[in-house]
């Protein structure tokens, strides 16, 4: 084999995970072990996208022992939206070409993933490609029920963080409202709040609506507190997943934030002041009725991303690390590398994507699945029940509102 065919690329796509180091360090050892030159290309897609070749550097036994215990990515990360680099991928295809790269591993969420699938397709096997999958949104479907690596060290994290400001509130008397982060999905908001206790997790897919109004999350929130303050409590903790905001009408969203986009044009989540909006709508709304209430809003999202790997998280990008170039040594292509059941598996890109619309499949949190349903078992907030007994005076009571009264405003929330 001549040497413009010995060389391993490795690549890093989308927002950081805990745990990226530790695949970049596997997969470097393993392949030098197999006699393969290995070389990172730092910055992402945009660094091949603009052809700079000085962005790639050399991945040795020195550089990389140790890293799988740190956090962040020695490679850095980028975002590109495909349909904004089509007239650029030539240039990426020619430096890869230009820097005999014969076997690509990608490390990224479902845009990378589907730059790989690109790749892989338009190389016509020259360059054979594997994926590794990552995100702290743990929305891929992986096989077995997995997480993607990176999501319990956020998670883990998330806890200590929430846990914290759950002891501020009681300590305070004052209620918080912590959005995570979550684009599509819920997965990491809900198992924050479940493992820290949180009193209330707000997820996407409770909303079945095209179109959700804001007032309607306000309407949650403020009859959790409602209910609290009905036994005693003034304080609690609401936890949000951001992707909450995805779901809202952007005219009625632009009446109270300004809406920015990230590079690939989608609106940046992370920037929308979730917590603030709905600090905003119940504030006002409880106000408007005598009732004093101490709100404060924060998110939480950077400081999860790039945090140090637990040991679980640790572990597990090592036997990916190790699985990517196993596969592709062994003339693999064109698949995600997963571990699960105690063994290293392939899954084929094709079974990743939707054949109807070719977007990449999404892994929701299932609201009939018993995970969610303790979950909302341990949550405070207004239920079918709270109308049918005689609480309803108590509610009624704490909100400073008539008994009709209580029933007409928020009756809707549990029909």
């Amino acid at each position: 084999m001549n040497k413009k065919r010995e060389t391993v690329g490795i690549i890093v796509g989308g927002g950081p995970a805990p745990g990226i180091n530790g695949v970049i360090s596997a997969a470097s050892i393993e392949a030098i072990k197999k006699g393969k030159k290995v070389i990172g290309i730092v910055g992402g897609f945009k660094s091949l996208f603009a052809g700079d070749k000085k962005k790639v550097i050399d991945l040795t036994f020195d550089n990389v022992s140790k890293i799988h215990i740190t956090g962040g990515s020695i490679l850095r990360t980028s975002r590109d939206f495909p349909d904004k680099v089509k007239e650029r991928f030539k240039t990426l295809m020619s430096t890869l070409k230009s820097l005999n790269v014969r076997y690509l591993i990608t490390i990224g969420g479902e845009g990378t993933l589907y730059m790989a699938r690109w790749i892989e397709k338009e190389a016509k096997g020259r360059i054979a490609v594997v994926h590794v999958p990552k995100t702290i949104d743990n929305d891929l479907p992986m096989p077995g029920g997995m997480p993607t690596f990176g999501y319990e060290t956020a998670r883990h994290w998330g806890v200590e963080l929430v846990e914290n400001i759950i002891e501020d509130a009681r300590t305070t008397g004052r209620w918080y409202v912590v959005t995570t982060m979550g684009r599509y999905t819920g997965h990491l908001a809900l198992g924050i709040g479940k493992a820290a206790g949180a009193t209330i997790t707000l997820i996407p897919e409770e909303f079945r609506e095209e179109r959700l109004s804001c007032k309607k999350v306000a309407d949650i929130l403020e009859g959790s507190i409602i209910k609290r303050l009905s036994i005693g409590k003034d304080y609690g903790v609401a936890v949000l997943a951001e992707g909450i905001a995805n779901k809202f009408d952007p005219k009625e969203l632009l009446e109270y934030e300004v809406l920015e986009k990230d590079e690939t044009g989608r609106v940046r989540l992370s920037e929308i002041q979730l917590g603030r909006v709905m600090k905003t709508l119940v504030n006002k709304s409880l106000e408007g009725r005598g009732i004093k209430m101490t709100i404060v809003d924060k998110n939480i999202g950077y400081e999860l991303r790039a945090a140090n790997p637990i040991p679980f998280d640790a572990e597990y990008t090592r036997n990916l690390g190790y699985g990517a170039v196993r596969f592709l040594l062994m003339g693999g292509t064109g698949s995600m590398t997963v571990f699960y059941e105690g063994k290293l598996k392939s899954v084929p890109f094709c079974e990743m994507f939707e054949p109807d619309t070719g977007k990449t499949k999404m892994r929701y949190v299932d609201i009939t699945s018993e995970t969610y349903l303790v979950g909302r078992e341990y949550m405070i907030r207004l239920d079918k029940s709270d109308f049918k007994s005689g609480n309803i005076k108590k509610l009624a009571g704490a909100s400073n509102m008539k008994v009709d009264e209580f029933k007409k405003r928020f009756s809707y929330l549990v029909e």
